[in-house]
């Protein structure tokens, strides 16, 4: 069993992440300890808060109180909902967390079935709980708990021979063609773009393009893709390198046809309502085009702004890794679109928000002004170690530190699936 511990600020972050995945059936509460009960049984993100929020106040000193901790079983264990309490709980009593409050998701929306547990990690009195040797006794639990409860034993290396998945490429480590494909080859199993401009977006966040070619062969037209790597520049900095060479799914043809179901899939998403709620919220809060892109970062969105060399804005493109979704401002609307935000940034013409309907705003006024008036960046473990970015190349950095890109969550999701098809490769090999 791998366990994964993050920590961070926003306990908003990190429960709305779980709870998306329970409203999208995905996943369920399994487990709240010291958690007010509600009358059915059911809780909004809102109503887990409030059980954290006297450990939140009593807390003075620590920067990052947020606990956010998934186990990782073995893909073939197969573990009841039974022993996923008995384990959560033993491991938190272990590592020194039992008696503060938590919740624990169960996520289905992999192969494999996993926990996350939210928590805090100061106590009621205020004062941080010790992380001592936090790393190697993490480890040593797994290491009984996968003997206590009969699960198979995973080592540490076996789990990060999977690490270089979903992260951005460094043109100085050399090996660009490893690297491109760590990334190309799985993209369109999880994200949904609709058109070259969305998935050159979402490419540009592990510092790659992708460039349409055409030509002609025996009197017959070609098409085909070729990707390149960028700089801190954002500029090219090595070859091209065919799409033939990481697979069919990194190909023309099949981006096409990628491009086609995800169209189709967005028609009637009501995931797109909920983007669109986050955006209003933020466009109403924020002040300029940094404090936007950085409320966006608190619900695991990124912003893509395309600049060209007069400052004019031309295109935005918005990256949901909740729901895995690319989408240009003028696929969710007119009042998304990106002359929207060139006359507020450039021109001081802020945009008249409106409600698109008339649910309530997902974030609720108390916890939002919580999120949005913090000063300092903030560095949450599910989506918020990373810049936003943008094609502007008067910009010093594109992303300061690399392995903070993806939500960490969806990043170990990732991981999780080649984890598995790795169990897969060496069940083959031993000729079991």
């Amino acid at each position: 069993m791998i366990a994964n511990i993050g920590r961070g600020e926003s306990l908003f972050g990190a429960l709305s992440y779980n709870q998306l995945k329970v409203e999208k059936e995905n996943g369920e509460i399994l487990y709240t300890h010291k958690i007010v009960e509600t009358v059915n049984g059911l809780y909004t993100t809102a109503q887990l808060a409030r059980s954290f929020e006297p450990y939140l106040a009593a807390n003075n000193k620590t920067e990052k109180p947020i606990l956010h901790i998934s186990l990782n079983p073995n893909p073939k264990d197969q573990v009841s909902d039974e022993k996923f309490q008995a384990i959560a709980l033993d491991y938190m009593e272990q590592m020194g967390y039992r008696n503060q409050p938590f919740v624990v998701f169960k996520h289905t929306d992999i192969d494999r079935t996993h926990i996350h547990i939210v928590s805090v990690c100061v106590d009621e009195k205020g004062k941080k709980i010790s992380d001592s040797f936090e790393k190697r006794r993490s480890v040593n639990i797994s290491r009984a708990l996968e003997q206590k409860y009969g699960l198979i034993p995973t080592t540490e290396k076996e789990h990060l021979q999977n690490d270089s998945i979903f992260r951005p490429v460094d043109y100085i480590k050399g090996d660009l063609k490893s690297q491109i494909a760590s990334v190309v080859r799985h993209l369109p199993k999880y994200y949904r773009f609709q058109t070259m401009g969305e998935y050159n977006a979402l490419l540009s966040l592990f510092n790659i393009t992708a460039d349409e070619v055409k030509g002609e062969l025996h009197g017959t037209e070609k098409q085909g893709l070729v990707y390149s790597v960028l700089n801190e520049n954002r500029e090219k900095t090595s070859n091209p390198f065919k799409a033939s060479l990481f697979g069919k799914s990194a190909g023309y043809h099949a981006l096409h046809e990628h491009f086609k179901k995800s169209k189709e899939s967005l028609k009637n998403e009501h995931a797109n309502s909920s983007l669109k709620n986050i955006i209003q919220v933020a466009m109403h809060m924020a002040t300029d085009e940094k404090s936007f892109k950085k409320q966006l970062q608190e619900h695991g969105i990124n912003t893509v702004v395309r600049i060209n060399d007069n400052g004019r804005v031309y295109g935005i493109t918005f990256i949901d890794h909740n729901n895995k979704t690319v989408l240009n401002g003028s696929h969710l609307g007119k009042e998304f679109s990106a002359n929207v935000f060139n006359d507020w940034w450039n021109n001081d013409k802020r945009p008249q928000i409106e409600n698109i309907n008339s649910k309530k705003p997902i974030v609720e006024p108390v916890i939002a002004k919580d999120l949005y008036n913090r000063e300092k960046p903030h560095d949450l473990f599910d989506f918020l170690n990373y810049n936003t970015v943008s094609y502007n190349q008067n910009e010093p950095s594109f992303i300061e530190s690399l392995g903070g890109l993806l939500p960490e969550v969806q990043v170990e999701d990732y991981e999780e699936q080649l984890f598995e098809n790795q169990m897969k490769k060496k069940k083959r090999k031993l000729g079991q």
